[in-house]
């Protein structure tokens, strides 16, 4: 089964994800690279995976490619609604797009996040 990891995460976690998996790979540690997406903030993140992208690719998980008009008759909405978030998905790089259609190319999404009390 592949999942698409969500997170919240800084450029500065990054650079630290990057540094270590780095040095992982100097010491001969070989290690599995796992689909993930970070975002800058919880705001960003639900900018690109509101609730209705979230039912595209919930409507997509395990499908294989589809035309937008079929994504748009799964999930009961206007064609043009579904295709501005099949782009807005797409460039987040949630969605791959191709000659064939549209495609979510995994089973599940898992979220990684915590969320603290405001200061």
């Amino acid at each position: 089964m592949s999942i698409l990891t969500v997170g919240i995460g800084s450029v500065a976690d990054a650079r630290t994800r990057f540094l270590e998996a780095a040095a992982d790979a100097m010491a001969g540690h070989a290690a599995a690279a796992a689909p993930t997406i970070y975002f800058a903030s919880y705001d960003a993140l639900h900018r690109v995976l509101a609730p209705s992208r979230l039912a595209i690719v919930k409507a997509m998980a395990g499908q294989g490619p589809l035309a937008i008009r079929e994504v748009a008759r799964r999930v009961g909405r206007d064609v043009q609604a579904v295709h501005r978030d099949v782009v807005t998905l797409a460039e987040a790089g949630v969605v791959d797009r191709s000659d064939a259609g549209v495609t979510f190319p995994y089973d599940r999404i898992h979220f990684e996040f915590d969320i603290g009390a405001a200061a």
